[in-house]
């Protein structure tokens, strides 16, 4: 059953999606338009358009008006997964192969490449014509920038968490904080000063989707040791194959005995290991209260997330970014 928040996402994906294929249609070589519109044909959630465009509204600007930059937004989130995967090895995202997987590594690294240029391409088609003031323009594209910073020292931290077992929880949050919450914080930020927001607006709109992208993130994670496979889009227990330290596996080997904390990290990096040992590792997380504290983590920034928002005027853009939050800790997919 669709609800109404997913059905407003739906709307905005239309919207968004039309500038993407306009900004991304085929030059040559095609194959390099092709990889890199896969994804995004693919589907999506459009969750950082939709905050993009309700921080816009909800400062009192005109969403239409800032198209392109929620497609630009939109965009640098996939560039970020076609390299995402590539650096996991990835087969599976969105229920389709991943772009390196049916172009090869080069292609894919090229098409990533195009849609960070892509980015900005679409942020000077926005404040072409010189009617955007040019300090207002500079404070969007240093948002663009920093969360595209943020991203990569994020992903380096993930990846290099893979190989260190001693991994704290502190460790964690400043990885998620970098790789997820930092772009959800600059999509809202960027659409508040788009929309001509104050200092004030900016400052608690930025808190606001930081919060939500933290709890989203522990969501995800979550989501990628219990969800159904077909629902969630790509393998379950990757995370456990890959070796990531997610906010599960810090809280489960700080609590395990020495046993399970063999058996945790005997499937930790292990690419053979069966859904029978997926299966059985999952229930000493869930013994050990790992799955839940997960949860009880994603909802107490759920609840940062909605004190952000309290000291904004109530309008439907408000009442729409609630519901997402609420969407955030709630989905399934």
């Amino acid at each position: 059953m669709t609800t109404g928040i997913e059905k407003k996402l739906t709307e905005t994906s239309q919207l968004i999606d039309e500038y993407m294929e306009k900004i991304l249609k085929d030059r040559r070589p095609e194959v390099l338009y092709r990889s890199a519109r896969h994804l995004m044909e693919a589907g999506g959630k459009r969750l950082r358009p939709f905050l993009l465009l309700k921080a816009c509204s909800l400062v009192g600007g005109e969403p239409k008006d800032v198209v392109p930059l929620a497609a630009a937004i939109e965009i640098l989130h996939n560039f970020t997964l076609i390299h995402d995967d590539i650096m996991d090895n990835d087969d599976l995202r969105r229920n389709v192969p991943t772009v390196h997987r049916l172009w090869g590594i080069p292609i894919a690294i090229a098409s990533g490449d195009l849609l960070f240029a892509k980015v900005y391409e679409a942020v000077v088609n926005w404040a072409g014509g010189g009617k955007v003031p040019c300090e207002r323009v500079m404070a969007i594209i240093g948002r663009f920038n920093q969360a595209a910073i943020s991203i990569c020292e994020g992903q380096v931290l993930d990846v290099s968490f893979v190989s260190l077992e001693n991994v704290t929880e502190k460790d964690y949050f400043e990885m998620i904080g970098g790789k997820t919450a930092a772009l959800l914080k600059a999509s809202a930020e960027i659409g508040a000063l788009a929309g001509g927001g104050n200092n004030r607006e900016v400052l608690l709109l930025g808190e606001f989707a930081y919060n939500a992208g933290m709890a989203f993130q522990l969501v995800d994670d979550y989501l990628g040791a219990t969800a159904d496979e077909k629902v969630l889009g790509k393998p379950v227990g990757s995370d456990l194959r890959e070796g990531k330290k997610t906010l599960i596996i810090v809280h489960a080997l700080t609590h395990a005995s020495p046993e399970e904390k063999r058996r945790i990290l005997g499937v930790l990096r292990n690419p053979k290991i069966s859904q029978e040992d997926l299966g059985e590792v999952n229930k000493i997380l869930s013994s050990l209260g790992s799955l839940s504290y997960t949860m009880e983590q994603a909802k107490k920034y759920v609840e940062k997330a909605k004190i952000s928002l309290e000291g904004l005027p109530e309008c439907e853009a408000k009442a729409d970014l609630q519901d997402l939050v609420e969407f955030f800790i709630n989905r399934k997919y």
